[in-house]
């Protein structure tokens, strides 16, 4: 039987098989700079959307540009992007259109950082560390793509590819979530893991390149 198990796991990894686990406690830690390190996040479900909240924790002593979350189509390789340009700027793509926040810098502390877009309005929200940074318009009444790739650790140029090392995540990143409603922002300051298209606590992921997973530093 355990060698039944072991032949499993070696197919699993040689064929490029997605895993599911509960990542509750756990952090994916990017080492270095790279164009190869990376992980994709396959949704729950696929569907179009007109609203949308993202959460995750990061880490990083980074002080170059570096992308936080990458939702590419066909169409549009900027579908959602979560982007730090330089320390206290995040910028924020949706339909590859962009508006940028500039938020109180907070060097080398963990991040919680939190975005909600709806269609409707055209809202965009950004809360971080539980408190709001304001709210900006972009893309009233679009559609988001239903056939991603959703990345992080890299920030893609073309569906699925085309990535920079120099805009390459490097640190932890940790309890990334997505749902397809929005959610009041002032509730998750607690913790971000349950969201319906991506829940953390049952994460669907594929690891590519030198990615680590281990304990989470911080809360």
């Amino acid at each position: 039987m355990t060698k039944l198990i072991v032949g499993a796991l070696l197919l699993s990894v040689l064929l490029g098989c997605s895993f599911q686990e509960d990542m509750t406690g756990k952090a994916f830690v990017f080492p270095q700079e790279s164009a190869t390190a990376y992980v994709t996040l396959i949704p729950k479900m696929r569907k179009s959307l007109q609203n949308f909240t993202l959460c995750l924790k990061a880490f990083t002593d980074l002080t170059r540009p570096y992308s936080l979350f990458s939702y590419s189509t066909k169409t549009k390789h900027n579908e959602i992007l979560l982007f730090v340009t330089k320390l206290g700027e995040y910028d924020i793509a949706v339909g590859n259109s962009e508006v940028i926040f500039k938020v109180p810098p907070n060097p080398y502390a963990p991040q919680h950082v939190c975005v909600s877009w709806e269609s409707a309005s055209g809202i965009v929200e950004l809360w971080l560390d539980g408190k709001p940074m304001g709210r900006k318009g972009l893309k009233k009444g679009y559609s988001v793509g239903a056939e991603a790739k959703i990345i992080i650790g890299q920030e893609q140029d073309s569906f699925g590819g085309a990535f920079d090392a120099k805009q390459s995540f490097v640190g932890d990143i940790w309890e990334v979530s997505l749902w397809d409603h929005v959610v009041p922002l002032k509730e998750m300051d607690g913790g971000c893991y349950n969201g319906n298209l991506i829940n953390w606590q049952a994460l669907n992921f594929e690891d590519n390149g030198y990615v680590v997973t281990k304990p989470k530093l911080w809360a």
